[in-house]
């Protein structure tokens, strides 16, 4: 936990001593590196068999909580658009 917590606060250390710089190629630095992480991390679920015998019910749960996830935001978004006085409909 704490060694997150130090590579996070050494991050942000970096980019307040850096935002002075032209950072142009940082994006795709940052992008290659996530790809990287996503090929390391589907390696380590591949080789872990108790997450391959129960894929089936794992992929069932994942599907039921972004369904879930993607209609609470919806409805959340719907709400505070009608909330905060968004464009009213004119009925022809």
């Amino acid at each position: 936990m704490f060694t997150i917590i130090g590579l996070m606060l050494t991050g942000m250390l970096a980019g307040y001593l850096l935002r002075k710089r032209n950072l142009a190629r940082i994006q795709s630095v940052i992008t290659g590196l996530i790809w990287l992480l996503l090929f390391f991390l589907g390696v380590e679920v591949g080789s872990n068999e108790a997450i391959i015998r129960g894929l089936h019910t794992i992929g069932l749960e994942a599907v039921v909580l972004t369904l879930g996830g993607t209609l609470g935001s919806v409805v959340a978004a719907w709400a505070l658009w009608k909330t905060l006085g968004g464009k009213k409909e004119e009925k022809a």
